[in-house]
């Protein structure tokens, strides 16, 4: 792992209770911001990162000297103009980037592996929530985010109804479904059957299950692309070879580019922090939260939605995303919807896919026009 000890952190002094139960204060979450906020401070946008991001949302990542997980939508003059917009992107609770999380150490100097509370994405918003105070932001322009971060974003605006102008959840869904749940366990249940994972307590023992979570990275990497955007990519085509080697090498181009994906994986994320975000995911269930009725999720809020789908994304699929419009158009909310053409997959929210980033622009523009 990185280390991470120069990241900005504010520590959240007041107590949160958590939803298994458990109350915690007094910890850290990490944040960055990108752009200024303006005298009125009308122009915060407040981003939701997804299961593997962080707060490093564009520009290079200090810890890792990688490029942000958005720079293609993110920065000065893009769809999300910091020229204009003051950004703030905060690592969730659970993470490994420098907020409250597994590779914390405990009241004893350990780290906490898997002694530490199993989180919620209702707790991840209730965490980030912190950082309007912080800043002292009393309403928002805008929440965003894709994939766990639109979980996010409807969590969001369903607990502090008032608290943002508008909101874009992308690619994601009202609640996991037992596909998605399924494809989460098999990843969790790799990071398990390392023999380094040692029941979660692996950092106190020196050990990382990389094997396993490697793994786990291949999964669900496979579940961000889409069936034709692999085969066009890679085909059948073989690996620096003219043949096969009839062995167990990686004789296509496809297995050799996964084992990649898995390899570099371990190196900037946390195996516990995996098990805790994917669990999170899981109960994930705002129909739930409301008896059955999406629609009483949103009755109290005064936000504008924009939600955004991709035709190739089979993880969180446009009937899923439709499902939120449905709900809010129920109760008469001010909602657009558009199914952006990609064949990048799930992933097309954090590629240069031209029509989603134009997409994006355009609301927030409109938007930010008319409460000028």
């Amino acid at each position: 792992m990185y280390k991470i000890d120069k990241v900005k952190k504010i520590v959240i002094e007041k107590p949160l209770k958590l939803d298994c139960g458990r109350t915690i204060q007094d910890f850290p979450l990490a944040y960055e911001t990108y752009g200024t906020l303006n005298e009125k401070k009308d122009n915060a946008i407040l981003v939701f990162h997804a299961l593997t991001g962080d707060q490093y949302a564009s520009g290079t990542n200090p810890v890792t000297n990688k490029e942000g997980w958005w720079s293609y939508a993110l920065g000065p003059g893009k769809s999300i103009d910091t020229n204009k917009f003051f950004v703030i992107c905060a690592n969730v609770i659970g993470g490994c980037m420098g907020s409250y999380g597994p590779s914390h150490l405990d009241s004893a100097g350990k780290p906490f592996g898997t002694n530490f509370p199993v989180i919620t994405i209702n707790d991840m918003v209730n965490a980030q929530y912190n950082l309007l105070d912080f800043f002292k932001i009393d309403k928002l322009f805008s929440v965003i985010g894709g994939s766990m971060g639109g979980m996010q974003v409807l969590q969001f605006i369903s607990n502090f109804p008032n608290k943002s102008y508008s909101a874009i959840p992308i690619a994601c869904t009202a609640s996991h479904s037992a596909q998605n749940i399924a494809l989460n366990e098999l990843g969790r249940q790799s990071i398990m059957a390392d023999y380094n994972w040692e029941n979660g307590f692996y950092a106190e023992n020196k050990k990382v299950p990389d094997k396993g979570l490697a793994v786990a990275r291949m999964a669900a990497h496979i579940t961000y692309l889409s069936k034709k955007g692999l085969q066009e990519k890679f085909g059948r085509k073989l690996q620096e070879r003219d043949d096969l080697k009839f062995g167990f090498d990686a004789d296509f181009q496809i297995e050799s580019y996964l084992r990649y994906q898995g390899s570099v994986f371990v190196d900037r994320f946390d195996a516990n922090s995996y098990l805790y975000i994917t669990r999170a995911m899981d109960y994930f269930d705002l129909t739930k939260q409301f008896n059955g009725n999406l629609s009483k999720a949103f009755q109290n809020t005064t936000s504008k939605f924009f939600v955004i789908s991709f035709t190739s994304d089979w993880l969180y699929p446009t009937p899923e995303n439709r499902d939120i419009v449905i709900a809010l158009n129920a109760i008469g909310k001010d909602v657009g919807f558009v199914e952006i053409n990609s064949d990048k997959g799930h992933d097309s929210f954090l590629l240069n896919v031209p029509d989603f980033l134009n997409a994006v622009r355009n609301f927030l523009e409109t938007s930010y026009k008319k409460i000028k």
